[in-house]
């Protein structure tokens, strides 16, 4: 008489990403290059895809209540994080504190390492790039509210992928490489990512798309 096989585990599987959240950063918005092109990168590539880029406001405490709210009928796994420049820095932490799930990707582009110093000159009236028309006051307050929302040790770097221009004229991205250095061991498509030359708004985008789209696994 054989015996039957012993019954085999089912074999892991990294649940695919049904939720995208992309955050813009500081003067900008969802007209952004890069917010646009990856909107239609899901739309045309993972319709079934929720993507979502919200305006932020100039509070960065308001805007975390915004994506609270907006998040709350998200899925607890399945989601995945995009960030520019104070965007990345937001990203880090909704990631970190909203979303622990050690395997939802978070992608982070040119991201702010100490936006509280960096946007201290910016206190005043501003304009929006996209809407030179449209104008913000950003106030000692919200520079209190970036130090509040600063991050210690990321608890699951390997889920993290960071592109960082060396060309970057407006944030220094040698910064970026010492703050997210626990992501340098992981595996790809994760990890640090230096670009050599290109600027703060990543204009050879479209080459690295493919990249972040595989380490995003959308569904």
């Amino acid at each position: 008489m054989s015996l039957a096989p012993a019954p085999t585990a089912p074999a892991h599987t990294v649940p695919q990403v049904t939720h995208l959240l992309y955050l813009h950063g500081f003067r900008s918005s969802p007209r952004s290059m890069k917010a646009q092109k990856m909107a239609a990168a899901v739309a045309r590539l993972h319709p079934s895809v929720r993507f979502w880029c919200p305006q932020l406001p100039p509070s960065p405490a308001d805007a975390m209540v915004l994506l609270q709210q907006g998040m709350a009928d998200w899925p607890r796994s399945g989601v995945g994080l995009m960030g520019s420049s104070l965007g990345g820095y937001y990203a880090t932490w909704v990631a970190e504190n909203l979303r622990t799930d050690a395997q939802g990707p978070v992608v982070l582009i040119n991201p702010a390492v100490d936006p509280a110093t960096d946007l201290a000159r910016h206190i005043g009236d501003n304009t929006v790039w996209h809407d030179p028309q449209s104008s913000f006051h950003f106030g000692q307050a919200h520079v209190e509210e970036l130090q509040a929302l600063r991050c210690g040790a990321l608890a699951h770097p390997s889920r993290y992928q960071v592109w960082m221009a060396t060309g970057d004229e407006v944030l220094n991205w040698s910064d970026m490489q010492a703050r997210y250095s626990a992501c340098g061991s992981a595996p790809a498509p994760a990890g640090l990512r230096v670009v050599q030359g290109s600027d703060h708004a990543l204009s050879d985008f479209d080459q690295h798309l493919p990249t972040m789209l595989a380490h995003l696994r959308l569904a």
